[in-house]
Formats: C-alpha cells, structure tokens, sequence
C-alpha cells in the first residue's frame, strides 16, 4: 500500500511540473550540481588579451641569446653600478636605489643555525648577532659543527639606555634588572660549544651605577674559569667616561679590549646617542691599553655615512696616537625606515684601499669590506694567531703593523668564511 501511494505522489509531481512550464512568464530553475543551459555554452569565447608580463618577455633577448654568452664582459664599473627602480603607486612614484649585489647575503638557514638559536633562547642568552640584524649571521652560525662556528654574545639584556640612529636595537630608560644567572650561563655555553675565541658585547646600560662593567668582569672570569684556553674579546660601552669602570674590564682576564668609535669626529653627533662622543671613546681606548700593557685594543667604523676621505684619516690619525691595534671598516645598512639613511654604498675597491692605509699607518690588523663588521670571522682568526705566537714566544708588545702579513695569517677580509 505503501509503495502504491509513492507512486501516486510521483505522477502528481510530474503533472504540476508539466503545467508550470507551460505557464507563460515561467522560468525554469536548476540546482547547484545541473550543467548550464545549451543557449549559454553555446556562445564563441571572448578573446583575451596576453599579460603585460608576456609581451615584456617577448620582447627581451631570446632564451639562446641569453645563455649563448657572446656579450661583453662588464668593466669593473659597470658591474658595481648602483641600479635605481621606480616604485609606488601611479601619481606618487619615487626612486630607489636597489641594494648592490655586494651587499647581498643569504637568508640563514640550516641545521647548525637552529641548534645555536636554540642553545642561546634555553639558556636566555641574547645575541647582538640577531639583535643588530647583522648580514654574516648565516656565515657565522653556519658552520660544519657549533665549534667551527662563532656568536657574540649579548650581555645584560636586550634593551639599551641609548637610541643611537643607527642602531636597531631596543631603547627604554629603565632596562630589566640584571639577570644573576646570565655569567654563569654564559661561560656553560661556551664551555658547551668549545669554541677557541668569543666575543662578549652589551647594550649600554646607564641605569647601573656602574654601567655594568662588574657584570661584564663577572662573566669573563666565569668563561677564564671553565675554559681556560679561551680568547675573550669584551666590546664594552663607554660607561659615560668612567674610566674606572674601564679599568675593571680591562683587567678581568680578557685578552681583547674593544670600543666603537663607530664614526669619524664631525659625525659623531648625528650618528651617535647625545652621550656618546668621540673624545670620549678615544679615552676608553686609551685607558684600556694604559690598565694592562700589551692588551690588544679594537675599534670599528661604519662608511657611508656621509664622511669624506679627510676625516676618516684625521680619525685613523687619532687612534694611532693612542696606539689602538685594530680596525675594521664595514658599509652602514639602515635597519629601519626610522634609521639614518644611507649617504653612499661604498664599493669593495674603496674598502681596500682603506685597510692598505690602515696597515701602512701601522695598526696591527684591519679588516675592510661591505659585509665586515666589528665582530668578524677574519679579524678573530687573525687576532687569535697573533695572541698564540705571542705566548710562544713571551712576547708582551703588540707587533707592528708591517709585520701583520708576516704571522701566518692572511690580512685580507676575504679570509672569513
């Protein structure tokens, strides 16, 4: 009975259906899933234009053309010309000028990496390497194992007192307090990674009565302790002249004193924090080698900054005379929108021509390049030979600059890795 009555209900359907069409004004409806009507599909395509992108391919070199290799070789001018590109909406385009290819460096990856970033966050150790955005990260962190690598390390905190407007690290008055944990930590993980040579940093913290000068001593004695054979490189701050404070790095057990003077004298006030001056950093310089006679002492430079070629040698002239040993120069890269803007991109063959100066001058290394920056691979090669021979040989002065080629390493910035 059931079944004759679904039957009944299906014709009745079918009868109100057939009614309907038939019905003027009626348009018939589909589903979703339905295909459409033949009267549609049944209409000639509408031709579409090629992409603006395909008729600039077309009308480029061919791909044989392009792999035959019979163009001209490029001079060493035209291939370290600066290429400029028009961005922005229409109406409001301006130009920029592309990031040379000398400064292009490869996005840090790989398995070495992570371990070190992994090692450096369980331990809650900072690294001016990722802090600083610095382009050599991938080549310092990438090596074969932890050991063949290299990181400077962060001290106290990620935050400065100073907002330097060159600098991307973080700015605050009142910083965190002092983490008591961070040089005992410290020294563990550089036991742990076994490295031969490490460079100890900080931000500048001119909250601390000290300036964080016993921090810093703290933790090389910590590093001496656990690893004796260690080289310990200290990049301190100017600890608002209180040479002093200078003095009680100086003679922690550390084996390189470095302070920035990051530009030359005329810049110092538009590159640098308001209490930063380059008198005083000279002072820093001075008074390290004056606590430990025979301390190596470094400083860096940034080029492109709008200095001219008299006041960087006025600046060399400056660091002579208290008898600084090294240097290196690199290319200022703006971090941010917010950052000064990059004056010049100073080309490989100007960099050499600074560290040729900077040897002749008598400085016992310097590194020179776009990519070099005051942390660098080379230059803490180089200097750890020096420091080696030294003890070999019992030899208390720094040798002189003439001899720098003569120590068994190579003086050129291409030597890092």
């Amino acid at each position: 009975m059931a079944a004759r009555a679904s039957t009944y209900k299906c014709l009745s359907c079918t009868l109100r259906s057939s009614l309907l069409r038939s019905t003027p004004g009626f348009v018939s409806r589909t589903y979703a899933t339905t295909s459409a009507p033949s009267s549609i599909t049944s209409e000639a395509p509408k031709e579409q234009r090629t992409t603006k992108f395909s008729d600039r391919l077309n009308s480029g070199p061919s791909f044989s053309e392009f792999v035959g290799g019979n163009g001209k070789p490029l001079t060493p001018e035209d291939a370290l010309e600066l290429r400029t590109a028009m961005v922005g909406p229409a109406g409001r385009k301006k130009q920029i000028t592309r990031l040379p290819e000398w400064l292009k460096t490869p996005i840090p990856d790989g398995n070495n990496f992570k371990k070190i970033k992994n090692d450096l966050r369980g331990l809650n150790l900072h690294t001016v390497c990722e802090e600083a955005r610095c382009p050599n990260i991938s080549d310092c962190w990438g090596g074969s194992d932890k050991s063949a690598a290299t990181a400077t390390i962060m001290l106290m905190g990620d935050t400065c007192t100073r907002g330097c407007r060159f600098c991307s690290v973080k700015t605050a008055a009142k910083p965190p307090p002092l983490d008591p944990h961070e040089p005992e930590n410290t020294a563990e993980a550089l036991k742990r990674w076994g490295l031969g040579y490490v460079v100890l940093t900080s931000v500048d913290r001119d909250d601390l009565a000290d300036g964080g000068a016993r921090h810093f001593a703290e933790t090389i004695r910590k590093i001496k302790a656990k690893a004796p054979t260690m080289l310990v490189e200290a990049l301190t701050g100017d600890f608002a002249g209180d040479l002093e404070m200078v003095k009680i790095v100086a003679t922690s057990g550390l084996d390189v004193y470095a302070h920035n003077v990051e530009t030359v004298e005329e810049l110092t006030p538009f590159v640098r924090d308001r209490r930063a001056k380059f008198r005083q950093s000279l002072a820093v310089l001075e008074a390290a080698k004056l606590a430990k006679p025979g301390l190596i002492t470094k400083t860096s430079m940034m080029l492109g900054l709008g200095e001219t070629e008299e006041q960087v040698m006025e600046a060399l002239k400056e660091l002579r005379k208290i008898d600084v040993d090294v240097v290196t120069f690199g290319q200022y890269m703006r971090p941010t929108k917010r950052h000064m803007k990059v004056e010049e991109y100073v080309t490989p063959a100007v960099f050499e021509m600074w560290r040729e100066r900077a040897l002749e001058m008598g400085f016992l290394y310097c590194a020179s390049g776009p990519l070099v920056r005051s942390s660098y691979k080379a230059g803490e090669a180089f200097i750890e030979n020096v420091l080696k021979k030294r003890a070999q040989e019992g030899l208390p002065t720094a040798v002189s600059g003439a001899s720098a080629a003569s120590n068994g390493v190579d003086a050129s910035p291409e030597t890092a890795s």
